[in-house]
């Protein structure tokens, strides 16, 4: 027996059965092939306009828009009518829903940006080297750190209003910016000169209170270069300290000429911003701007603390602050790619409890070789970092009361024992600042380990 096709047409099979002495044919149709059937020529067409549907009525919508008629469906593709066959493609395309088109990482960090605010802080503290010998003394020491500590506070609390009234516009800004800054600048002087009397100290602690709250309006402009310009005296000066002594006036001329520039540069964007259009009249609540205030007064009490007896731990911190923002946009970044990447809850904590190690640990392990290059005691050094990055993590979702309480009894604790003393030999900034860590980290993982915590 043996089936071969006619050598006619090619639309009939001949079955010929062979015996020893005759020859049988039987001619029987062929069968269609799959592939020559026109609605799986369609569906395959269509497959990926198909796939993503949830019901036959999308791919008779689909049908009607590519112009066929009832006719067509009829003679063509063999279905009584347009539902039938959006039926029959329905049945025979596998659902598939491919995830739309991702854009650009809305939280993708600016690294230049970053690394300028890095330099910007830790820059100057080089008015320190250049002026240090002109106001030194005990008072004088306790009348910049009270200063200092004003003006932290001040700027984290006028930095945050100020950020909440961009919304509004430039205009709204300029104001909130114009009435909080000379005020909080005025306070910190007032504070320099109460506790060293008037002289260098107090001088050099006006200077340090107009300066920061200069560079505090520049910073929320983002005018991060403009702000690196006005520092260009100050680090010229502080450049030529190994070989040269330029002497006493031009060691308090470039400060105060940076001063100026800064407070100048200040000035013009507050004037810029209040010739823009007038925007939206509402204003948020002053007391939202407490917390990021308090926790300014916090850090910056267990800075003070760590430097007493690390000063290299203070300019580790500072340099680091750079990179600490760095971090915290990639933070977010990496969090709604866990979300994405994530199909229920308790995955998404996993991932955000791996992102959160991540990032913590991508900024502490660069500060440890640093401590021990510069000195400082790694320790204590790497648990206050922890406490303010963490710190502020959670003040970039809008969690500031927690790490506000959290830092500021850490610096209770700090200043308590300071100032009544302590068991010898326990070293209490480390107990303090790494007990305040832990605290937030665990907070951080449980309010951050929410998918809710990132839409």
């Amino acid at each position: 027996m043996a089936l071969e096709p006619d050598g006619g047409q090619g639309d009939t099979l001949a079955l010929r059965l062979a015996a020893p002495d005759t020859t049988l044919s039987l001619r029987l149709p062929r069968q269609r092939r799959a592939a020559d059937d026109p609605v799986d020529v369609l569906a395959a067409e269509l497959a990926d306009r198909i796939g993503p549907a949830v019901h036959s009525y999308e791919v008779a919508a689909l049908l009607e828009s590519q112009g066929l008629t009832g006719e067509q469906i009829r003679e063509r593709y063999g279905h009584p009518g347009l539902f039938s066959l959006a039926a029959d493609l329905y049945r025979r395309v596998p659902r598939s829903f491919p995830e739309p088109p991702r854009g650009p990482d809305p939280w993708a960090p600016d690294h230049v940006r970053c690394a300028l605010r890095g330099a910007l802080f830790a820059l100057p503290g080089l008015a320190y080297l250049l002026t240090g010998g002109l106001w030194h003394s005990p008072r004088g020491v306790y009348a910049l750190v009270a200063a200092g500590l004003l003006s932290w506070a001040w700027g984290q609390a006028l930095s945050h209003r100020a950020y909440l009234r961009l919304a509004a516009g430039p205009r709204e800004t300029g104001r909130t910016l114009l009435l909080g800054a000379p005020p909080g600048a005025l306070l910190a002087s007032a504070a320099a000169l109460a506790v060293a009397g008037p002289g260098p100290a107090a001088l050099f602690g006006a200077g340090q209170s107009l300066y920061l709250a200069a560079a505090g309006v520049l910073l929320v402009r983002g005018r991060e270069r403009l702000l690196l310009g006005t520092l260009a005296p100050l680090a010229a000066g502080a450049a030529v300290l190994p070989w040269w002594d330029p002497g006493p006036l031009p060691r308090i001329a470039l400060p105060v000429l940076t001063v100026v520039l800064a407070v100048a540069a200040a000035g013009r964007e507050i004037r810029r911003m209040l010739g823009a259009p007038a925007g939206c009249a509402t204003r948020p609540p002053l007391p939202a701007s407490v917390p990021y205030g308090l926790f300014g007064l916090a850090a910056g009490t267990l800075v003070v603390s760590v430097g007493r007896h690390q000063p290299w731990a203070v300019v580790v911190l500072t340099v680091s602050m750079g990179p600490a923002e760095w971090l915290l946009y990639r933070y977010r970044g990496l969090s709604v790619a866990a979300l994405r990447a994530s199909a229920n809850e308790a995955g998404f904590r996993l991932r955000s409890a791996r992102t959160l190690a991540l990032c913590l640990g991508g900024y502490l392990l660069p500060l440890l070789p640093a401590a021990l290059l510069t000195g400082a005691e790694p320790a204590p050094l790497l648990a206050l970092a922890a406490l303010l990055w963490t710190a502020l993590l959670l003040q970039a979702f809008g969690l500031a009361w927690f790490p506000a309480v959290v830092a500021l009894t850490a610096a209770a604790g700090v200043a308590a024992v300071s100032l009544l003393g302590g068991p010898p030999g326990t070293p209490w900034p480390l107990v303090c600042c790494g007990t305040a860590a832990g605290v937030l980290v665990v907070g951080a993982l449980r309010c951050l380990g929410r998918p809710t915590a990132h839409s």
